[in-house]
């Protein structure tokens, strides 16, 4: 069940947050609220894969 709730979670990610990497952002140059966003992004990918 927790696996359904994030591919859900990483569904809606793709949708509606931006891409960074396909802007070419550079984590080294990223805001407070970008990194936070990638954070996010990132932590529902790897649940979502487990």
């Amino acid at each position: 069940m927790k696996k359904s709730i994030f591919k859900v979670l990483a569904k809606i990610n793709k949708a509606i947050l931006p891409s960074f990497t396909k802007q070419g952002l550079d984590l080294a140059k990223a805001s407070k609220i970008q990194m936070a966003i990638f954070g996010y992004k990132l932590w529902v990918t790897k649940n979502a894969l487990d």
